[in-house]
């Protein structure tokens, strides 16, 4: 039964299809223009313009519009100086040429290094360049083309271009619609439309004219139009080791997560029951263990506006990822949509700004606060406020290096705007009606007196139960981890997330396991101060994530420049940060369940 359930919910990823998404047929004839994304490279996170990397400039230059996703990715849709005319091939037809200056070539020298790629689209589908793998055995397609190539110590660039263009027969007579968008890049000095001469070789600190060519040919295909992204989904060949380690590592956790289950069943079973026993055989029956905390257990913590402001936050983003995954897996935010899921994830946590707005008021509410304005103010600005002054700041190094991957500044005041008008109102909204609702209900009664609390060893205080806690949840999204690392620092395309709904499911439940294992072994050391602990202890499987990201930087990426690593480890640290808050709100929620439970399961006189 376990096993059919998932292959029926991981089925989706072997077939793709895009709803809301209509094809578009072309008559013969019709005229196509070829688009460019951005120029970008895996070794330096700083995407450029197509217009800024030295191409051919069309007459009339044209900037398509984009999401909101699609800007706050770098990308800026501009019409390129290639044109394709619907089943009619071309034959190698110069474009124009281009005079570089020495620092105009010093600068293409320097991309070409780098390892820049020029991303191109035709009919909203990416433009890809076919090469073998490591062993030959089969053919792998990676997105783009590059500008230029090195040999020893010398930059070559290219500067011919064959597209070919895979289409097969649409619904109505006379139509095609195109399924396959394929390039050959080639250097050629001199003329770049006569094969038999020398490459181009760029020469720092020299001026060089440069000719851009290219050709079009069509070939037909039998690939069906809702099946044109599978080229680029399967295309890797790490696809049968994913697949391994994401089930192996969910079997493993699934394993360790029950055992831990059972094992705190069967202790907090026996704990009530001898409670239970000894207080009906003995009238003088004396309290130990966590039961002597029945009165001050549940007593508010210290700095409670903070704690209710992100364990709200914590929510929003659950609330958030969880829609986005679920979004993803029905194909709505597909990457034949480009900038959807940011653009959505973006947009949702907003309106989510509801629910964590509700549950911290009524935790707020729980905890006896009086200032629930300044509460709910707090929570819905600690984390965007976090969020945006970090990424304010990173967006200075973009703009120094004139990358496009710059936020403009008035995106920033529309998310702003967008922030006043939607989110903040929200999360007050929900924040009114979750303070006026009634507490969460207790089955003891606190005492005036707080009781002193003894002394704790080490491995109990605060720090070092982070980091026994982390290892679990970790355990469940470190494979994970890798592919959606790629996605975002090596230009892959992630689209398993069927699997990534299962580490979710999974992650949560790990989350709220070692919270309360933690808490109870807290309690049973009569430290009733577990409010925040059960935060943080859920909260570091971030520090881990950090960590990874450290770990991949220095053995998966190559990224040069002091710019690009200031902006990996930031924006790493923040996804740490997120990640750190949702996990901890799931394990301060679990463990204050858990609580509530435990207490009203003892007789207390």
């Amino acid at each position: 039964m376990y096993w059919a359930l998932l292959v029926l919910l991981i089925s989706p990823a072997y077939s793709f299809y895009v709803p809301l998404i209509a094809p578009v047929e072309y008559k013969k004839g019709d005229t196509i223009e070829i688009k460019s994304t951005q120029v970008q490279s895996v070794h330096t996170e700083l995407p450029y313009s197509y217009r800024n990397a030295f191409y051919c400039i069309p007459e009339k230059q044209t900037n398509f519009a984009e999401n909101l996703g699609e800007v706050l990715h770098g990308s800026r849709i501009v019409n390129t100086a290639y044109k394709v005319s619907v089943m009619e091939e071309t034959a190698c037809n110069v474009v124009c040429k281009v005079d570089l200056s020495s620092n105009d070539a010093n600068r293409l020298i320097d991309m070409i290094e780098k390892e820049y790629e020029v991303q191109l689209i035709l009919d909203n589908l990416p433009v890809a360049r076919k090469f073998s793998s490591a062993d030959g055995k089969y053919n792998i397609l990676q997105r783009g083309h590059k500008v230029g190539n090195m040999y020893k110590d010398d930059a070559f660039l290219f500067n011919n271009f064959n597209f070919k263009i895979k289409y097969h027969k649409g619904h109505s007579p006379d139509t095609y619609r195109i399924v396959g968008f394929e390039v050959e890049s080639n250097s050629h000095s001199g003329d770049s439309c006569s094969p038999g001469g020398s490459p181009l070789k760029l020469v720092k600190d020299a001026q060089t004219s440069i000719s851009y060519s290219y050709s079009v040919t069509w070939e037909a295909s039998d690939v069906a139009w809702a099946s044109r992204w599978d080229i680029y989904l399967n295309s890797g060949s790490n696809a049968q080791i994913h697949w391994f380690s994401i089930v192996n590592s969910l079997i493993i956790v699934l394993f360790l997560s029950g055992l831990l289950a059972m094992i705190l069943v069967r202790a907090l079973r026996r704990d009530i029951a001898a409670y239970n026993h000894d207080e009906e055989m003995d009238d003088t029956y004396e309290e130990t263990g966590w039961k002597l905390l029945h009165g001050d257990v549940l007593r508010p913590p210290n700095y409670t506006t903070w704690l209710v402001a992100l364990i709200g936050s914590g929510l929003q983003l659950g609330a958030t990822f969880l829609a986005c995954i679920v979004l993803s897996m029905m194909g709505m935010l597909s990457p034949a949509s480009r900038g959807n899921l940011i653009g959505a994830g973006v947009s949702l946590f907003f309106f989510f700004g509801v629910i964590g707005g509700y549950y911290a008021g009524r935790l707020y509410r729980t905890f006896k606060g009086v200032a629930w304005k300044r509460a709910a103010f707090l929570t819905s600005t600690v984390y965007p406020g976090l969020i945006s002054s970090t990424c304010f700041i990173l967006n200075f190094f973009l703009w120094h290096a004139g990358s496009s991957g710059a936020v403009p500044f008035t995106v920033m005041l529309m998310l702003l705007l967008f922030w006043v008008c939607v989110s903040l109102p929200l999360v007050f909204v929900g924040f009114f009606f979750g303070y006026r609702k009634q507490p969460f209900e207790y089955s003891v009664r606190t005492n005036k007196i707080p009781r002193p609390i003894p002394s704790q060893l080490w491995y109990m205080r605060t720090f070092p139960s982070m980091l026994l806690a982390g290892i679990l949840p970790f355990g469940a999204v470190f494979i994970e981890l890798y592919f959606i690392f790629s996605a975002i620092w090596e230009n892959q395309i992630y689209t398993l997330f069927s699997f990534l709904f299962l580490v979710y499911v999974i992650l949560v439940i790990c989350c709220a396991e070692i919270a309360v294992v933690i808490v109870y072994f807290q309690l049973c050391a009569e430290n009733y101060r577990w409010w925040w602990k059960s935060f943080f202890v859920a909260a570091g499987t971030g520090l881990y994530v950090f960590a990874y990201g450290v770990f991949f930087y220095w053995d998966k990426l190559e990224i040069v420049g002091f710019t690009s690593t200031v902006l990996y480890f930031g924006y790493t640290a923040l996804m740490s940060i997120t990640f750190g808050i949702f996990t901890g709100s799931v394990g301060f929620f679990a463990s204050f369940t858990f609580v509530r439970y435990v207490y009203s399961a003892v007789k207390i006189d």
